[in-house]
């Protein structure tokens, strides 16, 4: 993907294992910095398991199972796998029978999960549960995170084309359709809009504060994800409530939300910080500050200066007196 787009950074959303197809995120340059985000976000995927023989009580008992493997589950990855092979808990949120073939004992199933769970190992713990044993035979992630495969799916060859084309024949409406906005992989968070004059202050790292908010989205709550954003709709950064909805209405100052992550580059808006009444008087007593220093400094040099050229005087005439006393006793 770097060498087809010509990029200097790609990141992606959480590998997939052999016999695997389906939905994976790939981040571009910017964007890469939410990739940690949506590596932790659930997954679903469609599972095809091939049992070692025929179960007791058949569709039922097939039912019965994969129900019962949902909630928190111990797993230990398999053999083949990206992480070290140690026991962890993980959770399937929800999971349904689509159908189980009776004479090829297959049966094909839907799973959402949380980040890191493995189906592989999720269908050998079904052949065990049915007593017959079992093992994957094929699956597709139908969903990673915010982006699922009928909505947002692009192949390898999309990109090659569609770079292709942009190249040749100087059309870019293949290339954004392949290539989306990084904003897609926020439209889940509470928004949270901000004024221009406070923009660059948070690439830099600031807080976001009162004067500093323009509108915002009912319902947050303080330590929840929002995301910051501007009025034309592009996205900051990530940030995490300091403040409830009602507190932000009625408020007139302190700090709404921390930021978490920036996802703006800095300076692709101006400097605005440091040009309000306060810090114009605090720029102003600062500099009366410092023109006192310099001229209370420049007296006590001159005063210095007088003092010195008295010694360098006395010490003269001194050495006069000395050398007069001398003439008069040699003669």
């Amino acid at each position: 993907m770097k060498r087809i787009l010509r990029v200097e950074k790609t990141g992606h959303s959480g590998t997939l294992d052999p016999k695997v197809t389906g939905s994976l995120i790939v981040c571009i340059d910017r964007a890469t910095r939410l990739v940690k985000s949506q590596q932790g976000a659930g997954k679903e995927y469609v599972c095809v398991c091939r049992l070692h023989s025929a179960p007791t009580g058949g569709k039922s008992a097939v039912e019965r199972g994969i129900e019962t493997l949902t909630g928190a589950l111990f797993q230990r990855p398999p053999l083949i796998s990206a992480v070290k092979r140690q026991l962890r808990i993980r959770t399937v949120y929800d999971s349904k029978l689509h159908e189980f073939d009776e004479a090829r004992n297959l049966v094909v199933f839907w799973v959402s999960c949380e980040a890191g769970t493995y189906v592989r190992t999720l269908c050998v713990h079904l052949g065990l549960l049915l007593g017959v044993g079992g093992h994957m035979q094929e699956l597709r992630r139908v969903r990673s995170g915010i982006c699922s495969e009928s909505k947002n799916l692009a192949t390898m060859h999309d990109v090659l084309d569609a770079m292709w084309v942009c190249d040749n024949l100087k059309d870019d409406h293949y290339i954004r359709r392949v290539v989306m906005p990084l904003e897609v992989l926020l439209t889940n968070y509470k928004r949270v809009v901000v004024k221009d004059s406070a923009i660059n202050a948070i690439c830099y790292g600031a807080k976001l504060m009162i004067p500093g908010l323009l509108r915002y989205e009912a319902g947050i709550e303080v330590g929840d994800e929002c995301v910051l954003m501007t009025t034309k709709g592009e996205a900051i950064a990530i940030g995490i409530a300091e403040m409830t909805t009602a507190v932000m209405a009625t408020c007139d100052h302190g700090s709404v939300a921390k930021v978490k992550r920036v996802v703006m580059e800095r300076d692709t808006y101006p400097r605005r910080w440091g040009l309000g009444p306060n810090a114009q008087n605090k720029k102003q007593t600062s500099t009366d500050k410092s023109q006192k220093l310099g001229a209370s400094i420049i007296a006590s040099d001159g005063a210095n200066t007088g003092k010195e050229m008295i010694k360098e005087k006395k010490e003269k005439k001194e050495k006069k007196e000395k050398k007069e006393k001398k003439r008069k006793l040699d003669e």
